[in-house]
């Protein structure tokens, strides 16, 4: 067997922790890049993620594919194991057909084709990856069976036919985007992946515990941008009696844990989340994807005097932020939140703050398809009665408060006849919780 050249040794700091890196090269040329957490002892069900390097997706956070947030994930797993290896394998761009081949796959993607059609269109295999180095590699350190981080059957018996043992297929699933829905499912369907986004909400065992993945898309119905606006998605949390806060303005926690990493889900499958100025004051939300693992969207604040304090969490580093301004506010401010990284964009003003109409094609020049709106009251309400929402999602809590915030305003309706109608409805129970979700249908009902 020949060996790898050894390049570098070296301890490598990370923001999952520390980590023991050694660089090889094959003769191949292949480069090798090894991540150690701890000790692996006698090299018996040693906690391991085979990673095939991805530029777009690990380095510049690409969400055409889940290879970030797995990446991200697997760390997370290994520091928290305090044994385990990384295998970082660059050349496997791509599933081993090279950045720019990948890309020009992308290019036929947006055409409609889907991964594996797009490869063959190029005359490209399927997946190229060659797994002997890697599992040469692994048994040269000393690895005699590993637990894989893996979704793909396929990559634990290429190592098994090199000798490497698979004890387990340890799941490694990350809630879906929606720019990402084809590709992961392209992946379970086409190339026999086990469930990379996680489970559907019809299972309970996918949203049961912490830390799980969740495929909350079918929540969001089917997502179409327009071309002067994003796919707008208002999702609320209220009680029983319509009630998104007490009297006295608390509004934590209305819904409960599997509802609330749903929510978190949704975050994770949307380009932007969206709220008002007043949310942030209240609440000073982090708007980012916790309890699920994923992708945080970009936080979007309506705010038409830029009022909220220099310390909001939604101007932390975690994710990018888009505030949403008028005339009405300094320009002494607009300049400082720029110079912080913040995308301050002024727009009209409005009667009730933001022009929303204005907000919105704003946030579909820079790229923003689909927004998911949480509130408060007032942008609810707001986004209702000027028609600019396409679907609502609601969580409905069994709890009773009687006076408090209302989750919707006044919308005009006179008439029963004149309210919002819901089509094309879903329901799903979560824990204690409903979850009720429709695309806007203004039309008035019929008789």
């Amino acid at each position: 067997m020949v060996a790898p050249q050894p390049l570098a040794h070296l301890s490598l700091p990370t923001w999952a922790g520390e980590f023991d890196l050694r660089a090889y090269r094959w003769a191949s040329g292949d480069l090798y890049l090894l991540f150690a957490r701890g000790d692996i002892g006698d090299g018996r069900g040693v906690l391991t993620r085979l990673h095939s390097g991805c530029l777009t997706g690990d380095a510049l956070g690409s969400l055409r594919c889940d290879c970030g947030p797995q990446l991200r994930l697997a760390m997370r797993r290994l520091a928290a194991e305090g044994r385990g290896l990384l295998l970082y394998v660059p050349g496997h761009e791509g599933r081993g057909i090279g950045l720019v081949d990948k890309l020009r796959a992308y290019m036929l993607q947006d055409q409609g084709q889907d991964t594996v059609e797009a490869n063959r269109e190029l005359g490209l295999p399927v997946d190229g990856r060659d797994y002997r180095e890697a599992a040469q590699l692994l048994a040269g350190v000393g690895v005699r069976s590993v637990r894989l981080l893996s979704n793909n059957p396929h990559k634990a018996a290429a190592l098994a036919r090199e000798g490497i043992v698979v004890e387990e297929l340890v799941p490694i699933q990350t809630a879906p985007h929606l720019r990402n829905l084809g590709y992961v499912e392209t992946k379970r369907q086409q190339l026999g992946h086990r469930r990379p986004g996680g489970e559907p909400l019809a299972t309970a065992a996918g949203f049961d515990g912490d830390g799980q993945a969740v495929d909350a898309t079918t929540l969001l119905g089917d997502v179409r941008p327009r071309p002067d606006r994003p796919s707008v998605v208002l999702k609320y949390a209220q009680t029983l009696d319509g009630r998104i806060a007490t009297g006295s303005g608390d509004a934590r926690w209305i819904s409960g844990p599997r509802e609330r990493r749903i929510a978190h889900a949704l975050r994770a499958a949307c380009d932007a989340v969206a709220v008002g100025a007043g949310t942030v004051l209240a609440d000073d939300p982090l708007l980012t994807v916790r309890m699920v693992p994923g992708a945080s969207p970009i936080r979007v604040v309506l705010d038409s005097t830029l009022r909220l304090p220099a310390d909001a969490n939604v101007f932390g580093p975690d994710a990018g932020t888009v505030v949403l301004t008028t005339e009405r506010s300094s320009p002494d401010r607009r300049a400082e939140l720029r110079e912080r990284g913040v995308t301050v964009e002024v727009v009209g003003d409005a009667p009730d703050g933001v022009d929303l109409a204005e907000g919105l094609a704003a946030l579909r020049r820079l790229g923003i398809r689909s927004l998911l709106v949480e509130g408060g009251a007032r942008v609810i309400t707001s986004m209702l009665r000027e028609r600019l929402a396409d679907r609502v999602v609601v969580a409905v809590a069994p709890l009773l408060l009687g006076k408090g915030t209302e989750a919707v305003g006044d919308l005009g309706s006179s008439v029963v006849a004149d309210g919002l109608q819901l089509a094309n409805r879903t329901i799903h129970q979560a824990g204690p919780d409903l979850l009720i979700a429709g695309d806007l249908d203004a039309a008035p009902a019929g008789p």
